[in-house]
């Protein structure tokens, strides 16, 4: 799926596409800095009811969420230098033990997630505008 927005009230918009598609339990977000990875997340997680503070998890690496379906775990992986700091943190404990984990900056783990189901959603901002690809 691909869509493009250009002001903050459209992500509701590709909430709305995408939550009908939702299967697995892993969420892969990719984009520049400020492209809206955060701001996609909160809006996510207030339709999946949330009623958590969402914010970036840039500096604590995780955050946890609750939410009527259960914990969701948001992750920066942006400073990390190397797979074992990913191990390290303890990620695959965090794979077994939520409802939804959501990955930014994911492509330092990414093939160690190619064999678990997973989306991916893709940001790239273009002038004003963002493209959003979802799969």
């Amino acid at each position: 799926m691909q869509s493009k927005i250009n002001k903050v009230e459209d992500w509701q918009t590709i909430i709305d596409e995408i939550l009908p598609q939702f299967q697995h339990p892993i969420l892969l977000l990719k984009g520049n800095l400020g492209a809206g990875k955060t701001t996609f997340t909160q809006h996510l997680l207030r339709n999946l009811g949330s009623t958590d503070e969402v914010s970036s998890p840039t500096y604590a690496i995780v955050n946890e969420y609750d939410s009527p379906k259960g914990i969701i775990f948001h992750f920066d992986l942006y400073r990390m230098k190397s797979i074992d700091e990913v191990y390290d943190i303890g990620i695959e404990e965090y794979l077994d033990n939520s409802f939804l984990c959501i990955i930014e900056w994911p492509e330092i783990y990414e093939k160690e997630l190619a064999d678990f189901p997973h989306h991916e959603l893709k940001i790239e901002v273009v002038g004003e505008d963002r493209i959003i690809n979802f799969r």
